[in-house]
């Protein structure tokens, strides 16, 4: 019997070798499953901040919660279980008065194998410095077109998810567009796309792809995200809200993400271009960054509170901007959740302590002429010194000439000579004063003809000179002075001075890992400049990773971790963190190209899936965590603007400048005060540029722009919400833009078609980039044929539509057949297709 018995007894053994984790429970991970449940019960009171340690107890560090709290391997003699598992309210946690829900059944048992397991802990994963993971293997090898596609492939068969068939040409080239520029492509960019794509579909996407990130409204599109992540506005926001000009940081950003300029380049030169060696101009222009901020110029506020305001708002926004941390609680005191100490906050602050500003008052503006102007300048200057050193020589002719001018003038004064220089001609010359003597030379000087050739030289240098100032740039610079002391307030009390001076330095907690401040700091007091390397640099662990992450989300429509400005404790975790360290390193490996990036995700399949969702998709992936298909979204406010304009052919498509005023309600700002200020609408090309060039009022936002969701800037904003409501309808349909856009397709569908079937196709085409089906034709026909009716018996109405806007409604039009088709380019531009991007 034992010879049978053997076999079996072997067989087992080898099964248990081969398939170990069959039998063994799986590894409970600390920083995915455990951490997430303390941080949201247990952390405000167990937590980073020591303040507020109940029972001097920290659930966040091992060293402290075990043997305290915990019990490794004997979960049923932890506190912690103890308490989380009770019924008795004098012992649960978390405490009835916090106001925060018991654990369920399902986390109390997960924390029960984690302690059983041996309670390991980890570091949170966004504070370990990525490292290039391996690139998984898939079944369907053929499916991938790039490292990306295998990570979210072998996720999706790891479900039982097929990913979505790819999206047809038309909507690929749309999405592309709209991802990559902000605008539609046309019929024949389309008709040529599909053409080469039927003969290569990977050059032929490739080739756009170039396309578009070489096009020069690429920065535009890029430069509308990042001005909403730096809070750029043309207002300084609080009290009066008043102007300042900074529109030339605006054409910083645009020129730099069309020149691809490397962003760790792009992060040091915001952060600190005026401390690089030998500034440029635009690395002066970049340092206006640090200036973004809201300023006051109501008289009774207070300088020492502004000045603590401002610190803390650089020190927040800088965090959230590239760190994607939520450093702001500890103005007040140390963070609840991460390991940020108000320490830190104050150390952080430090280093913007040598900013020249005003606490209070208009802040100054600095003039920066380019390489050119200088010279203009230069040459200027040096022609004007020599015109006035002439007319300023002396000479025995103009000696005797003053003498003969002198003496006509005492017997017969000429009119409206000044008081003073009539008083000094009085006078005798041997009673004169030196300051009557100069009065008059000055005055014999301006009315000489002997002189007068000089006197016309020196005005014309001086209206030249004028002419080439008026078209310097003056915007709001770094200007660096001597460091002011900044103090550690105590709870954030501007009031109290007792707190120890801080000194530059990063937290605490990244500078001890392999960062290593000295290797990015001076022997002197660190500098921004220090900050800024720090943050390019590709020790520190967060950068590369949040900037990445920002960039999938605006090509997938949400971040591989869901929270674009939390990265800590209680941001999400990433659903492909692999992934997300994958692209991270490999966006650094190769010099930080913002553009290759792009092109990467760009040629993926899971880029250029079908964003359509099928029966499978909304049962296991309901809200495609794992993209399974593309994602689909409304249109950003400026690019559902820049999108009518675009097809109506009313767009100017000018690149930089100085903010614009569009159309927007009269009264709008009656509100504002000090001074009382009323909305002037622009003229001419103004009227048509891109939606990134409209001025930011912070409290009174264009109202456009705010119906589609567009921020106040107020504070760093890397995701906007996206709602859908009635008042978006009605500014489709109302908002002079829109109606002058209409009206202006209108005038061309009337102009390049005869009948109503080839118009409706031509305003199909400009709109949707596609033929209309017949459906739709069955709708709009006798929608176009009752407008037609209803404006054949009431010209005056026709009229007041077609008056809408300031550009002329063509002349030699049918007035009523030009106002039927308008309201019919309204109902397109309305289409929920035309302000989609799927």
């Amino acid at each position: 019997m034992c010879r049978f018995l053997l076999p079996l007894i072997a067989t087992s053994l080898v099964l248990t070798l081969i398939w170990p984790a069959a039998a063994a429970e799986p590894k409970i991970s600390f920083t995915r499953q455990i951490k997430p449940i303390l941080a949201n019960r247990c952390f405000v009171c167990h937590g980073p901040d020591r303040m507020e340690n109940a029972a001097e107890l920290r659930l966040d560090l091992r060293d402290e919660a075990v043997p305290a709290a915990i019990k490794p391997g004997d979960a049923e003699h932890s506190e912690v279980l103890v308490r989380i598992s009770s019924t008795d309210p004098e012992l649960k946690m978390p405490p009835v008065a916090s106001k925060k829900p018991g654990l369920t059944e399902t986390e109390i048992a997960l924390i029960r194998q984690w302690i059983d397991q041996g309670a390991e802990y980890d570091a949170h994963w966004s504070y370990v410095p990525p490292k290039l993971p391996a690139i998984p293997a898939v079944n369907d090898a053929a499916w991938p077109a790039n490292p990306i596609d295998n990570f979210i492939l072998a996720k999706l068969a790891a479900r039982g998810i097929a990913p979505a068939p790819p999206a047809d040409r038309r909507t690929l080239l749309r999405r592309m567009n709209f991802d990559l520029i902000g605008l539609p492509p046309t019929m024949e960019e389309l008709n040529e796309f599909s053409s080469a794509a039927a003969r290569d579909p990977q050059t032929a996407m490739e080739t756009v792809i170039d396309r578009l990130l070489a096009s020069r409204h690429f920065g535009e599109r890029m430069a509308v995200y990042w001005l909403d992540v730096v809070r750029y506005a043309d207002t300084g926001g609080y009290h009066s809200d008043n102007h300042r000009d900074i529109a030339a940081y605006r054409d910083y950003v645009i020129g730099a993400f069309n020149a691809n300029k490397p962003f760790d380049q792009f992060t040091i030169e915001q952060m600190a271009g005026d401390l690089l060696p030998g500034a440029t101009v635009e690395q002066r222009i970049a340092s206006g960054y640090n200036r973004l901020l809201q300023t006051t110029e109501e008289g009774g506020a207070q300088p020492k509170e502004y000045t603590a305001k401002y610190a803390a708002d650089r020190v927040r926004n800088t965090a959230a901007i590239w760190l994607a941390s939520t450093m702001g609680c500890c103005e007040c005191h140390s963070h609840k959740f991460d390991p940020f100490t108000q320490t830190d906050f104050y150390n952080f602050a430090a280093f913007f302590a040598d900013i020249s500003e005003k606490a209070v008052g208009r802040q100054e503006q600095t003039k920066l002429p380019s390489p050119e102007q200088a010279a203009e300048l230069a040459r200027i200057d040096k022609d004007l010194a020599a015109a006035k050193a002439e007319l300023a020589a002396k000479s025995p002719d103009l000696t005797a000439a003053r003498e003969d001018w002198e003496a006509a003038a005492y017997d017969d004064a000429p009119k409206g000579w000044p008081p003073e220089v009539l008083a000094a001609l009085k006078t005798s010359a041997s009673k004169r004063n030196a300051k009557q003597e100069d009065l008059l030379e000055a005055h014999f000087r301006k009315t000489t003809p002997l002189l007068a050739s000089a006197r016309q030289r020196v005005a014309a240098l001086e209206a030249e000179r004028a002419e080439v100032d008026a078209k310097i740039v003056s915007t709001l610079v770094s200007m660096p002075v001597a460091p002011r002391t900044v103090r550690l307030l105590p709870r954030g009390n501007w009031l109290d001075d007792s707190g120890a001076v801080a000194q530059p330095g990063i937290p605490a907690f990244l500078a001890s890992s392999t960062v290593g401040s000295d290797s990015h700091q001076s022997a002197a007091r660190p500098t921004r400049l220090d900050l800024a390397r720090w943050i390019a640099s590709r020790d520190n662990p967060l950068t590369a990773r949040v900037l990445v992450n920002r960039l999938w989300k605006l090509l997938f429509g949400r971040g591989l971790s869901r929270t674009l400005d939390d990265f800590g404790a209680q941001g999400q975790l990433p659903t492909h963190p692999e992934l997300l360290d994958w692209l991270a390193v490999d966006f650094v490996e190769h010099g930080w190209d913002m553009k290759r990036t792009f092109k990467l995700m760009l040629l993926s399949r899971t880029y250029q899936m079908s964003s359509v969702p099928t029966a499978e998709h909304l049962t296991k992936d309901p809200v495609n965590d794992l993209f399974s298909r593309q994602h689909r979204y409304r249109l950003d406010a400026e690019f559902v603007r820049d999108n009518a304009l675009a097809v109506s052919g009313l767009l100017v498509p000018k690149i930089g400048g100085p903010s614009v005023k569009p159309y927007q309600p009269a009264g709008y700002w009656q509100y504002l005060n000090f001074p009382k200020r009323e909305w002037q609408n622009d003229t001419g090309e103004g009227l048509y540029r891109r939606g990134l060039y409209t001025y930011w009022q912070r409290t009174f936002l264009h109202p456009s722009l705010a119906a589609f969701d567009a921020p106040s800037r107020e504070e760093c904003t890397v995701e906007r919400p996206r709602s859908n409501t009635p008042q978006q309808a009605l500014v489709l349909l109302n908002d002079p833009t829109y109606v002058e856009a209409a009206r202006s397709l209108a005038a061309r569908v009337l102009a390049d078609g005869k009948a109503t079937p080839e118009r409706l196709g031509l305003a199909f085409r400009r709109v949707l980039t596609r033929e209309p089906r017949p459906d739709e034709i069955a709708v709009l026909s006798p929608l176009l044929e009752k407008h037609r009716q209803e404006f054949a018996t009431d010209l005056p109405a026709a009229e007041k539509l077609l008056a809408v806007g300031a550009s002329p409604a063509p002349a030699g039009v049918d007035r009523a057949e030009l106002a039927a088709w308008t309201s019919v380019c309204r109902v397109l531009l309305n289409l929920h297709e035309a302000v989609t991007r799927n």
